[in-house]
């Protein structure tokens, strides 16, 4: 398989599929790169090359004791890049992904980077802080964080209820999709699982869109439940010089599955300039 070794000597594996101008895909948490399934077959069956890795602590990379704040991640990201010596880049974050993608951005200058796409992402800053007054309220991450201790097996199934907007007049998915991202997310680490709650939730990344240089298109759900976007993408959008926003119309916060061609559609078209 795979891997690419970051400056710390972490592991990190990645898929890479087709050849073209370069695809980079970050995943969004509990999952790992497999979540990009459709996307990469399809970016790769359309003449780009689709690579997907999995985050230190998920999937099939390693899981060291730490390295969860966005600046390391941020650097991880580097490692891939550099490693694979990809250039005019069209860097894809998803939900806790697209935290990254802002991240790098500044720590980075951008580097190797084209343009960028957040998808559902946390982006500008999701807890509510005195500074913040529209976030998220900080009992709402703790309450993930009791639930990942006392049971994560359980936490994570109604999670992936909400991730993809199921309920009982609404069974957008199957359960063997459900079943398979669940899946996905019991091979995180559960440190790694929830370290990255805290740092998705607690991170403020609007001095990171400030420096977005590139052209940027935003993409969320209105119906998303895990990432509501007026706390999100509607305050990220007039941050970023020139973004071009698009919500799916009563759309969840999976558009990767539910949303699948769509998305497919739209990231193609971006991709290709």
């Amino acid at each position: 398989m795979p891997f690419i070794e970051t400056a710390d000597k972490t592991t990190l594996f990645y898929n890479d599929w087709g050849a073209g101008n370069p695809v980079v895909l970050i995943h969004g948490w509990p999952l790992h790169a497999d979540m990009w399934e459709y996307q990469s077959v399809f970016l790769a069956s359309q003449g780009m090359r689709a690579i997907a890795y999995d985050r230190r602590g998920f999937g099939r990379s390693a899981q060291p004791s730490g390295g969860y704040d966005y600046d390391t991640l941020a650097d991880d990201l580097k490692a891939l890049l550099d490693a694979l010596d990809l250039r005019d880049v069209t860097l894809v974050g998803f939900s806790m992904g697209g935290g990254e993608v802002a991240r790098y951005m500044r720590r980075h200058a951008g580097g190797r980077v084209a343009r960028t796409v957040l998808v559902s992402a946390v982006t500008p800053y999701l807890m509510k802080a005195d500074s913040y007054p529209g976030g998220v309220e900080p009992d709402v991450f703790d309450e993930m964080t009791e639930g990942l201790l006392a049971d994560r097996p359980y936490f994570f199934t109604g999670f992936g209820k909400q991730f993809f907007g199921v309920g009982m007049l609404n069974l957008s998915v199957t359960s063997e999709m459900l079943q398979w991202t669940h899946g996905m997310a019991m091979m995180a680490s559960p440190r790694a699982s929830l370290a990255c709650v805290r740092a998705f939730s607690e991170t403020d990344f609007r001095p990171d869109l400030a420096a977005f240089r590139v052209p940027t298109l935003l993409i969320h759900g209105t119906d998303d439940a895990i990432v509501p976007i007026d706390q999100s993408t509607r305050m990220a959008a007039p941050l970023i010089s020139g973004a071009t926003l698009i919500e799916y119309d009563g759309a969840p916060h999976a558009l990767f599955i539910t949303e699948k061609d769509r998305l497919n559609r739209d990231l193609l078209d971006f991709a290709k300039g």
